[in-house]
């Protein structure tokens, strides 16, 4: 009979092996340090074998004293000085046009320093991964610049901001790495620079060690459902045995609107 302990360190085995890159922990981890897997997505993103990436960081914190603050998911800076911050969005609502405007205003302040002119201020990409697609002109990507209205030419302040639809996973080079997003097998995965990585996090001790904070996540997930299962079978209860819904609501702690779908049901 398997131990309790053994059915945990499966049911978290299955945790791990179920992530895809979509999961933004996962994505996390996937590229920290991984100079060469940053440089494959940059590279089909913007469709330029030239990049060649110098660093990056996941979960940089941009402090700015005067109003709101940033965290960006992935940070890399490439052999050019240039500046790529990549964020993985799964809700519409995460990637609205002003967060996007925000994440590149914050680039910009935090990379340009007293002494330098602003001619010196680097390049910046803030590339928005969406799992929908939350322009809704049906493309797989959207490159988005200022221009001047009068000549419709391109008005070259060095700043990009993209949005990549994950929805098109079609037989290009982007589509296949949209497909890649969504792969849980390191064996399926149409980029060796991501597979070697997943076959680490995944099948290896050392790798499942990195992940704690997923794990961890996963715990505190696990336990508020059980908590509010526990809620629910005592609001059942205490409405079988014929108590309103107010007490029911000030005893089980849940929301007045779950404990009447509750008390619908069981009338029903």
């Amino acid at each position: 009979m398997q131990t309790k302990e053994a059915s945990q360190e499966s049911e978290i085995k299955q945790v791990i092996r179920s992530l895809c890159m979509m999961n933004n922990r996962f994505m996390n981890f996937m590229l920290d340090d991984n100079k060469e897997a940053a440089q494959v997505f940059l590279r089909v993103i913007l469709e330029d074998d030239k990049i060649k990436v110098r660093n990056v960081r996941i979960q940089s914190f941009i402090q700015n004293i005067y109003g709101h603050s940033s965290q960006l998911d992935i940070l890399a800076q490439d052999s050019e000085g240039r500046y790529f911050n990549v964020e993985v969005q799964r809700s519409d609502e995460g990637a609205p046009a002003r967060r996007a405007r925000f994440y590149s205003s914050i680039l910009d302040t935090h990379f340009l320093q007293p002494s330098k002119l602003y001619e010196e201020l680097p390049d910046t990409y803030v590339i928005f991964i969406t799992e929908n697609d939350v322009l809704r002109d049906n493309l797989p990507l959207y490159d988005i610049r200022r221009t001047i209205k009068q000549s419709a030419r391109d008005f070259e302040d060095g700043s990009h901001i993209i949005y990549v639809n994950s929805q098109c996973r079609d037989d290009t080079a982007l589509g296949k790495l949209m497909q890649d997003l969504y792969c849980t097998e390191p064996k399926n995965l149409h980029y060796r620079e991501f597979a070697e990585r997943m076959e680490f996090l995944k099948y290896s001790k050392e790798g499942e060690e990195k992940m704690t904070d997923v794990i961890e996540e996963y715990a505190a997930r696990k336990a508020e459902a059980m908590a509010k299962e526990k809620k629910i079978e005592f609001a059942k209860d205490l409405l079988a045995e014929g108590e309103s819904i107010e007490r029911t609501v000030r005893l089980s702690k849940l929301s007045e609107a779950e404990v009447r779908e509750l008390a619908s049901k069981l009338t029903a």
